[in-house]
């Protein structure tokens, strides 16, 4: 597999694994009962999703893990912004350069 259809898999995951917690969040919260249920319902199936694409790869998802997480940590902002219209606190902001610095030490350490 190339790096870049590795990438887009990476991206894809979390944006699916972000989209799944949005949704059941959504639900928890959700006033009426039957919407309550679809939007937990939903986000289940997104979840179930989220776990074939990330897992279905004969990849080395712990190679991979780092920049994964960079991709989660980012896509959960972007949901966050979007979805809850929650910017990112400056604590955040800053622990989002931990982990991106981790992740660039996991994926080009040898």
């Amino acid at each position: 597999m190339s790096k870049t259809a590795a990438l887009l898999l990476l991206v894809l995951a979390a944006l699916l694994e972000t989209g799944g917690d949005a949704l059941v969040r959504s639900g928890l919260h959700a006033g009426d009962g039957r919407w309550r249920i679809a939007l937990i319902v939903l986000g289940g199936v997104v979840l179930t999703s989220y776990g074939l694409v990330v897992n279905a790869p004969p990849w080395d998802f712990g190679r991979l893990l780092g920049v994964y997480v960079v991709l989660f940590f980012l896509a959960a902002q972007l949901m966050n912004l979007l979805v809850f219209r929650t910017p990112p606190s400056p604590p955040v902001l800053i622990g989002g350069l931990l982990i991106a610095a981790g992740g660039v030490v996991m994926s080009v350490a040898r």
